[in-house]
Order: C-alpha cells, then sequence, then structure tokens
C-alpha cells in the first residue's frame, strides 16, 4: 500500500513538472490586430496577418518618431513608408500606413483611426492582407503607433 502510494505521488510530481508554461498575455500589437480585424470583419473585408517584416517596419517608424518627435509619414532620415517596409524585406503590391501620437491603449488609436477618413479607408482596404503594427514611447511616455499594411504579388 505504501509502495502504490508513493507510486501514485511521484506520477503525479511529475506531470505536474512537465505542464505546459502559462502563455504570454496578448501585447499592445496583439490588441490593435484583432480591434482592426474586428473593423474589418464588420464591412465584410477578410482578417489580416501578423507580418514580421512589416512590424519590422513599423517599429522602427515608431522608434524614429519617438526618439526625434517627427511626427509624420516621412521619417527623420527622409524615408518614406514604401522605403521601410522594402527596406524590411516585404515585396509588395499595394501598402498603406497608419501613425498615430498620444494615444494610451489600443482601442483609443484604433478608434481615432477609425474616426478619420484616410486612415479608416486603409483599415477597410479589402485588398489589403498583412499588417505589421509598433508602438514606442518617448521620454515623456507619449506613445507613436504605425500600422504597416500590405499585400504581395
Amino acid at each position: 500500500m505504501k509502495r502504490s502510494a508513493f507510486t501514485a505521488a511521484a506520477a503525479i510530481a511529475a506531470l505536474l513538472s512537465t505542464a505546459a508554461p502559462a502563455l504570454a498575455a496578448p501585447t499592445l500589437e496583439d490588441r490593435v490586430l484583432a480591434l482592426t480585424n474586428g473593423e474589418r470583419s464588420a464591412v465584410g473585408c477578410p482578417a489580416l496577418t501578423t507580418n514580421a517584416q512589416l512590424a519590422a517596419a513599423a517599429k522602427r517608424h515608431s522608434d524614429d518618431m519617438a526618439r526625434t518627435g517627427n511626427f509624420s509619414h516621412t521619417g527623420s532620415d527622409g524615408s518614406t513608408a514604401a522605403q521601410r517596409v522594402t527596406d524590411a524585406g516585404y515585396h509588395f503590391r499595394l501598402m498603406a500606413e497608419n501613425i498615430a501620437a498620444g494615444q494610451g491603449t489600443a482601442e483609443e488609436v484604433v478608434s481615432a483611426w477609425m474616426n478619420s477618413e484616410s486612415h479608416r479607408a486603409n483599415i477597410v482596404n479589402c485588398e489589403l492582407r498583412d499588417l505589421g503594427v509598433a508602438h514606442t514611447a518617448d521620454g515623456s511616455n507619449k506613445i507613436y503607433w504605425t500600422q504597416e499594411f500590405g499585400v504581395t504579388g
């Protein structure tokens, strides 16, 4: 009896030690993607897929805006959105960029974009299929956001 109790305890300990690690909490970028896809779904567009190259281009631009305070689609080095996306290795047929500054949450930034005709047009453009999202805070915690949209082909 003692032996079977020991065996059962050992088996339980072994199972507990091999339990899967907890899943990471969703990032702000994940939340922006989900909210963006919700807006697209509401108008019949397919969901966007996260793209690492577009995310790298978005991060480069958010970092640049936060570092320099240059809130613009043109980078402080004179780069355009298309150049940043191409430099990141994404070969697009069509691309678009949304930027924002000052919103503290994913909900706030997507709402701001949806309340801007040109930014909304990018979000609900059913031709676009891939998305990269980034945010960077400056020294005073002002957040700069970038969405890079694209489709290859």
